[in-house]
Protein backbone atom coordinates (compact mmCIF):
# COMPACT_ATOMS: atom_id res chain seq x y z
CA UNK A 1 0.00 0.00 0.00
CA UNK A 2 1.56 3.44 -1.02
CA UNK A 3 2.21 6.47 1.59
CA UNK A 4 -0.86 9.06 1.32
CA UNK A 5 0.82 12.09 0.26
CA UNK A 6 0.39 15.02 2.24
CA UNK A 7 -2.83 16.99 1.83
CA UNK A 8 -2.07 20.67 -0.05
CA UNK A 9 -2.26 23.28 1.88
CA UNK A 10 -0.83 27.03 1.92
CA UNK A 11 2.74 26.93 2.93
CA UNK A 12 3.19 28.75 6.42
CA UNK A 13 5.49 31.73 6.50
CA UNK A 14 7.05 34.07 9.22
CA UNK A 15 4.33 35.81 10.62
CA UNK A 16 1.71 33.69 10.19
CA UNK A 17 -0.65 32.71 12.89
CA UNK A 18 0.64 29.67 14.77
CA UNK A 19 -1.77 26.54 13.22
CA UNK A 20 -4.73 25.31 15.53
CA UNK A 21 -3.36 21.93 16.71
CA UNK A 22 -3.67 19.63 19.89
CA UNK A 23 -1.58 17.07 20.26
CA UNK A 24 -0.57 14.55 23.39
CA UNK A 25 2.68 14.85 25.34
CA UNK A 26 4.89 12.25 26.47
CA UNK A 27 4.26 13.62 29.97
CA UNK A 28 0.08 12.75 29.73
CA UNK A 29 -0.76 16.15 29.01
CA UNK A 30 -2.02 17.55 25.47
CA UNK A 31 -0.49 20.54 24.14
CA UNK A 32 -2.54 22.72 22.02
CA UNK A 33 -1.31 25.92 19.97
CA UNK A 34 -3.48 28.11 23.12
CA UNK A 35 -1.44 26.89 25.62
CA UNK A 36 1.60 28.24 24.09
CA UNK A 37 0.81 31.71 24.19
CA UNK A 38 2.59 33.63 26.11
CA UNK A 39 5.86 32.72 25.77
CA UNK A 40 8.44 32.16 22.58
CA UNK A 41 8.25 28.41 21.81
CA UNK A 42 11.24 26.64 19.72
CA UNK A 43 9.14 23.59 17.89
CA UNK A 44 11.10 21.21 16.09
CA UNK A 45 9.99 18.64 14.02
CA UNK A 46 12.21 15.52 13.57
CA UNK A 47 11.84 12.04 11.53
CA UNK A 48 11.90 8.92 14.78
CA UNK A 49 12.76 8.68 18.53
CA UNK A 50 16.32 7.20 18.92
CA UNK A 51 17.78 7.49 15.56
CA UNK A 52 20.78 9.06 15.30
CA UNK A 53 20.42 12.28 13.70
CA UNK A 54 17.38 12.58 16.31
CA UNK A 55 18.68 11.57 19.22
CA UNK A 56 22.01 13.90 18.23
CA UNK A 57 19.31 16.37 17.48
CA UNK A 58 17.71 15.80 21.20
CA UNK A 59 21.21 15.78 22.82
CA UNK A 60 21.96 18.77 21.89
CA UNK A 61 18.58 20.78 22.86
CA UNK A 62 19.31 19.20 26.22
CA UNK A 63 22.41 20.14 26.22
CA UNK A 64 21.55 23.83 26.05
CA UNK A 65 18.14 23.68 28.03
CA UNK A 66 19.53 25.86 30.55
CA UNK A 67 20.43 28.42 28.38
CA UNK A 68 17.09 28.59 26.46
CA UNK A 69 15.29 30.00 29.92
CA UNK A 70 17.78 33.22 29.86
CA UNK A 71 15.23 33.72 26.61
CA UNK A 72 12.15 32.41 28.11
CA UNK A 73 11.86 29.76 25.07
CA UNK A 74 10.58 26.54 26.08
CA UNK A 75 11.57 23.80 23.65
CA UNK A 76 9.37 21.05 22.22
CA UNK A 77 9.78 18.29 19.70
CA UNK A 78 7.34 17.00 17.57
CA UNK A 79 7.50 13.45 15.74
CA UNK A 80 5.06 10.81 14.44
CA UNK A 81 6.13 8.56 17.03
CA UNK A 82 3.35 7.79 19.49
CA UNK A 83 3.51 8.83 23.42
CA UNK A 84 4.94 5.72 24.46
CA UNK A 85 8.13 5.73 22.35
CA UNK A 86 8.62 9.53 23.22
CA UNK A 87 8.01 8.44 26.98
CA UNK A 88 11.20 5.37 26.40
CA UNK A 89 13.42 8.34 24.38
CA UNK A 90 12.94 11.06 26.79
CA UNK A 91 14.12 9.11 29.90
CA UNK A 92 17.07 7.33 27.75
CA UNK A 93 18.93 10.56 26.84
CA UNK A 94 16.89 12.69 30.18
CA UNK A 95 15.72 15.25 27.73
CA UNK A 96 13.76 17.69 29.68
CA UNK A 97 11.43 19.26 27.57
CA UNK A 98 8.05 17.83 26.14
CA UNK A 99 8.00 15.60 23.19
CA UNK A 100 4.50 15.85 21.32
CA UNK A 101 2.71 12.73 19.55
CA UNK A 102 1.60 13.31 15.74
CA UNK A 103 0.98 10.54 14.93
CA UNK A 104 -1.40 11.40 12.14
CA UNK A 105 1.31 13.67 11.50
CA UNK A 106 -1.85 16.99 11.48
CA UNK A 107 0.64 18.99 12.75
CA UNK A 108 3.80 18.43 10.46
CA UNK A 109 0.73 18.25 7.36
CA UNK A 110 0.04 21.89 8.52
CA UNK A 111 3.69 22.80 8.42
CA UNK A 112 4.25 21.65 5.17
CA UNK A 113 7.05 18.92 6.82
CA UNK A 114 5.15 16.14 6.00
CA UNK A 115 6.46 15.23 2.25
CA UNK A 116 7.85 12.69 0.24
CA UNK A 117 11.62 11.39 0.87
CA UNK A 118 13.84 8.73 -0.42
CA UNK A 119 16.36 6.36 1.02
CA UNK A 120 18.62 3.90 -0.80
CA UNK A 121 16.14 3.70 -3.47
CA UNK A 122 13.10 3.45 -1.46
CA UNK A 123 10.37 6.78 -1.48
CA UNK A 124 8.49 6.78 1.46
CA UNK A 125 6.38 10.00 3.58
CA UNK A 126 7.94 10.99 6.44
CA UNK A 127 9.08 14.29 8.23
CA UNK A 128 11.28 16.63 6.84
CA UNK A 129 14.04 18.28 9.85
CA UNK A 130 12.13 21.50 10.50
CA UNK A 131 12.46 23.91 13.28
CA UNK A 132 10.12 26.78 14.19
CA UNK A 133 10.08 29.66 16.65
CA UNK A 134 6.96 30.77 17.59
CA UNK A 135 6.62 34.26 19.36
CA UNK A 136 4.65 34.87 22.37
CA UNK A 137 1.81 35.89 20.37
CA UNK A 138 1.70 32.46 18.82
CA UNK A 139 2.78 34.27 15.33
CA UNK A 140 5.76 32.23 13.21
CA UNK A 141 8.66 34.36 14.19
CA UNK A 142 11.29 32.01 12.41
CA UNK A 143 11.34 28.91 10.02
CA UNK A 144 15.19 27.03 9.49
CA UNK A 145 13.52 23.85 6.97
CA UNK A 146 15.74 21.01 6.10
CA UNK A 147 17.80 21.49 9.55
CA UNK A 148 21.44 20.45 8.95
CA UNK A 149 21.78 18.76 12.81
CA UNK A 150 25.20 20.45 13.20
CA UNK A 151 25.86 23.74 14.76
CA UNK A 152 21.90 24.23 14.53
CA UNK A 153 21.06 24.72 18.38
CA UNK A 154 23.27 27.54 18.72
CA UNK A 155 21.45 29.19 16.01
CA UNK A 156 18.29 29.17 17.10
CA UNK A 157 19.61 30.22 20.14
CA UNK A 158 21.23 33.58 18.52
CA UNK A 159 18.16 33.84 16.28
CA UNK A 160 15.83 33.59 19.94
CA UNK A 161 18.24 36.72 21.40
CA UNK A 162 18.28 38.46 17.88
CA UNK A 163 14.79 38.57 17.81
CA UNK A 164 14.61 39.22 22.01
CA UNK A 165 16.42 42.59 20.72
CA UNK A 166 14.36 43.35 18.23
CA UNK A 167 11.01 43.37 20.61
CA UNK A 168 12.84 45.50 22.97
CA UNK A 169 13.80 48.09 20.33
CA UNK A 170 10.77 47.51 18.24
Amino acid sequence: MAARKPKKAAVLKEGDKLPRFSLPADDGSVVSSDSLKGRSTVIYFYPKDDTTGCTKEACEFRDAFPRFSQTDARIIGVSPDSVASHVKFKAKYALPFQLLADEKHSLADSFGVWKEKSMYGRKFMGVERTTVIVDAEGRIARIFPKVSVAGHVAEVEDTLRELARANATG
